[in-house]
């Protein structure tokens, strides 16, 4: 009987083995990181009169991102995506003796948006802020209960102007359609956390329309905030949307008719950048150009080629949120936990 050693069997598997061995091994296919995220850039487009124009084709747009070119992939006129609106009450003491003309103007423009060429799917919330920013109302299509949210806000201590727009973005950044800021204040911030760079990059990062209505009480710019005036421009120029300035009752009824005229004449044109280093954290500009002479084109001025989960990144837990005066920040920041925090009562902001 023949009988094969373990040993002689290694020998005679040897060969093959080292044979195996010699051959080049296929190097390994190279990984590429491809950013892929559509940028949507939501634009209105005026003529000399300060009138929408609502006519225009694909054809007519260009768009540069970091002065790149870039090919349209959408194109909306006149779009009919949802909206979602946030309203921001200023409820410090400088504006208290605007307030009920602004409750009242501002109900006729939620009753006016909801029932004029809606979407079945618009929503508004309403939000005041003086030293914490609170929730009177969250997002609904009822205007019984936003009118109900309106004519809640009381005058408080405080301006926390960059807090309430900050967490407006992160309140807007996790809904999808178009999505808009209306404040109401005078511009003078006195107690936010959040700084106007952080603010700015936390509504660019919701793809968020920002419109500043300012509170102009007096003339005089003796009398008159106007570094925070002119943040509130930047902010509303930064982002596509557009800040006025309010003296009078009647001046507040037109600028919100304004305002609806602009949301109900959008268009929305979007892109995937070319050109651009995948996965880079940095702000790139825009420039949104149309072929037709004399008009003026509102629209973001860039956006982060970052990825999305940055738009959740910062924690909340270093802004007074709960409807109660504002908690101990030193503390907070020493004791809290990384990421979004739970909420303490029904009025907080997820």
């Amino acid at each position: 009987m023949f009988r094969l050693t373990v040993g002689a069997a290694l020998l005679l598997l040897l060969p093959p083995l080292l044979a195996q061995e010699a051959l080049p091994r296929e190097a390994p296919t190279p990984s590429f990181q491809v950013d892929v995220r559509l940028v949507n850039v939501v634009a209105t487009v005026k003529n000399t009169k300060g009138l929408p124009v609502g006519d225009l084709e694909r054809e007519d747009f260009t768009v540069l991102a970091a002065g790149v070119p870039q090919q349209i992939a959408v194109f909306e006129r006149q779009s009919d995506r949802p909206l979602s609106v946030v309203l921001l009450f200023d409820s410090s003491p400088s504006v208290a003796k605007e307030l009920r003309f602004e409750q009242e103007s501002a109900v006729r423009f939620i009753r006016s948006l909801l029932r004029s060429g809606a979407n079945s799917a618009d929503r508004i919330a309403v939000y005041q802020f003086s030293d914490y920013v609170e929730e009177v109302q969250g997002f609904t299509a009822s205007p019984a209960r936003l009118e109900k949210g309106v004519f809640s806000i009381r005058i408080s201590g405080g301006t926390s102007v960059y807090d309430a727009l900050y967490l407006a973005a992160q309140k807007l950044g996790r809904r999808e359609g178009r999505n808009v800021i209306v404040i109401i204040t005078d511009g003078g911030d006195t107690t936010s956390s959040i700084k106007f760079a952080e603010a700015l990059r936390a509504v660019q990062l919701a793809d968020a329309v920002v419109y500043s209505i300012i509170v102009v009480p007096i003339t005089n710019d003796a009398g008159r905030n106007l570094g925070g005036e002119n943040a509130l421009k930047t902010m509303s120029a930064a982002t596509g949307g557009l800040a006025f300035l309010q003296y009078s009752e009647r001046d507040l009824d037109k600028t919100f008719r304004e305002i609806e005229r602009d949301l109900r004449l959008q268009y929305v044109i979007g892109f995937y950048p070319q050109g651009i280093p995948a996965g880079s954290d940095r702000f790139h500009r825009i420039e949104l150009r149309v072929n037709r002479p004399e008009v003026k084109v509102l629209a973001r001025t860039g956006f982060f080629a970052g990825p999305e989960t940055e738009r959740a990144s910062k924690s909340d837990s270093a802004i007074s949120i709960d409807g109660g005066p504002p908690r101990d920040r030193k503390k907070e920041q020493k004791t809290s936990p990384p990421g979004p925090q739970p909420n303490k009562t029904s009025r907080s902001i997820p």
